[in-house]
């Protein structure tokens, strides 16, 4: 395999992977729609550095740690997994009545959004196992390995927040709908609840 063969292909297996919905997704809709785009935009920017420390624990040989200790990887899928249910409990049991004007918040809700957005991806070890798993796969006989998959990471990581940039963009025309008080406190539900179904088959999901 070439390094164009390579970065194809990783284009290729990584673009179906960004576009596939998951709590990354559902953190996006719902900064963008009920926060505005400069949550949304610093929520993203949170899972980009989560994906891009996963990168370099990856190529520096850190990552081989979910996969070769068992204990190491049930300590972290248990802090994600409760992390994840810890969020998504706070926004059922009370979700927002009230609609958020971009810019109009103080700075610490965008801050905000961007330590949700890391600690979600840092403690997840689905996606150091997946980096550790997949990323080598792309890697071409005769470069480093090291400094290859953290380039691959980085590749993941532009489409990632390309991706994010469609989706804080795709809701912005339906803003005014979505500023509806009980639009507000629906969509507080609807992502709590998918938070808390992605935390609970975190907690319940095994090791390939």
């Amino acid at each position: 395999m070439t390094i164009t063969q390579s970065i194809i292909g990783f284009l290729a297996a990584a673009g179906l992977l960004t576009l596939t919905p998951g709590v990354d997704t559902a953190m996006i809709l719902r900064s963008a729609a009920v926060e505005g785009r400069r949550s949304a935009a610093f929520a993203a920017l949170g899972i980009s550095l989560g994906c891009l420390l996963w990168g370099a624990a990856v190529s520096l040989g850190l990552g081989a740690l979910l996969t070769a200790s068992q204990a190491a990887y049930t300590a972290l899928k248990w802090i994600g997994a409760g992390y994840l249910i810890y969020l998504g409990v706070r926004l059922v049991w009370k979700p927002r009545t009230q609609f958020l004007i971009a810019g109009a918040a103080a700075g610490g809700g965008a801050w905000a959004s961007l330590r949700r957005g890391l600690l979600t991806n840092l403690l997840n070890p689905k996606v150091g196992a997946f980096y550790v798993t997949f990323l080598p796969q792309f890697t071409p006989a005769g470069v480093s390995v090291g400094g290859y998959t953290f380039m691959l990471a980085c590749i993941h990581v532009v489409l990632g927040s390309l991706w994010a940039a469609v989706l804080i963009v795709a809701t912005t025309p339906l803003r005014a709908f979505l500023a509806r008080p009980g639009v507000v406190k629906a969509m507080d539900s609807v992502t709590g609840g998918m938070f808390i179904v992605f935390g609970a088959g975190l907690a319940l999901s095994r090791r390939d």
